[in-house]
């Protein structure tokens, strides 16, 4: 299994295809609750950040993401594992996150890979470069 389908908790998933598919019809609201965790246990305005209340309620009935909040929280679950990847800390990973980045226009890590796919892979390539040296 992918580390990225051990972060979702999608442990009945073990091909990267099957998680895509999985993605695509949505993934169970468990998936929400394990990477806001990781990423910021407690922070209730991050989880509303992400799905508004009334929405997160919505979805908390039916126990399932819409396609589009599941691609969201499968980015961050991939951000989420490159960063602990990079740190291998909790703690420091979750500062590099919420801390505010030079190279990132002094915006957050998190916000920008929670805004478009196109952030999180600016991100993950920041991880990179600072895991081989390449930025500070």
């Amino acid at each position: 299994m992918s580390g990225l389908a051990e972060v979702l908790g999608i442990t009945e998933t073990t091909t990267p295809m099957g998680l895509v598919t999985r993605i695509e019809h949505g993934l169970p609201i468990s998936a929400f609750d394990r990477v806001t965790h990781y990423v910021a246990p407690g922070d209730l305005a991050f989880r509303q950040r992400l799905i508004p209340k009334a929405t997160l309620t919505r979805r908390r009935k039916t126990r399932r993401l819409s396609p589009s909040e599941s691609e969201l929280v499968a980015r961050l679950a991939k951000v989420w594992e490159q960063a602990l990847g990079v740190y291998r800390d909790p703690d420091t990973a979750r500062r590099f996150l919420t801390q505010p980045h030079m190279l990132l226009d002094h915006r957050s890590p998190l916000d920008v890979a929670a805004t478009t796919a196109a952030g999180s892979d600016l991100v993950i390539e920041l991880l990179g470069r600072i895991q081989y040296g390449g930025a500070v």
